[in-house]
């Protein structure tokens, strides 16, 4: 299993929201690059990113910091937020994005969601955030009438094959993850599944990890010193 720890960024800022509010926004690092480093320092591989002002409004307000993550380390950078078109996906792409995720416009359009994966295969994932059981979008700001297992089911059928899932009632409480949901999940769907939300312990990652998810993200249990991203490495490729 694939430990992401993740910078989400408004402002040129590393920051953290509670349960996607906006309004409950806590600024960890004015300069990025530095806590992207301390994490490569630390043994991550990978880097999960979101521009939290494009998912909200649309656009990339935050592509030159994400770029310097991307020119300036030694991760594999997966970006999501704002991205709702092809310009965006290619942009991204050209710049050495590992990953580029989709999330509202995977719902919004369909058709946009088949031309990325049809042109990128397995660079482009989707991101799923859960509320109540439904699909929400615009920086978790709406939610559709779409359960997430028929999302989960259509974007099967159109080759998407990583999906990063969080669920929003949990997201940045430090009170574990969802994990009767990720079970569910990982046991109906073929999919490449990246848990998100909530997750605060080493023993949330070993029950995770116990479930064959692909990977988890790691936010402000980091931030808050509440997990050793070191050792949480170490756990998750630990051979069972």
């Amino acid at each position: 299993m694939i430990v992401f720890p993740a910078i989400d960024l408004i402002d040129g800022k590393a920051v953290r929201l509670v349960k996607g509010d906006y309004a409950k926004m806590t600024v960890y690092d004015t300069q990025p690059l530095r806590t992207a480093l301390c994490f490569e320092e630390a043994g991550a591989k990978y880097l999960h990113t979101v521009d939290l002002e494009g998912a909200r409004d649309g656009g990339t307000p935050n592509f030159s910091v994400v770029e310097d993550l991307i020119r300036h380390t030694g991760l594999s950078v997966e970006i999501g937020g704002g991205i709702r078109d092809m310009k965006t996906v290619e942009a991204y792409i050209n710049a050495g994005a590992f990953r580029v995720i989709l999330g509202t416009a995977a719902v919004t359009d369909p058709e946009f969601l088949k031309t990325a994966v049809d042109q990128y295969g397995d660079k482009i994932a989707v991101g799923v955030d859960i509320r109540d059981s439904k699909v929400a979008i615009k920086g978790w700001l709406q939610t559709v009438d779409l359960t997430c297992f028929d999302f989960f089911r259509s974007l099967e059928n159109l080759g998407v094959k990583t999906v990063i899932c969080t669920d929003i009632s949990k997201d940045g409480l430090l009170g574990g993850a969802n994990f009767s949901l990720y079970r569910s999940l990982s046991e109906s769907f073929s999919l490449q599944l990246v848990a998100s939300g909530g997750v605060s312990t080493e023993d949330d990652i070993l029950k995770l990890k116990e479930m064959n998810l692909y990977g988890v993200i790691l936010g402000k249990a980091l931030y808050e010193n509440r997990i050793d991203l070191n050792k949480a490495i170490l756990l998750a490729q630990k051979e069972a």
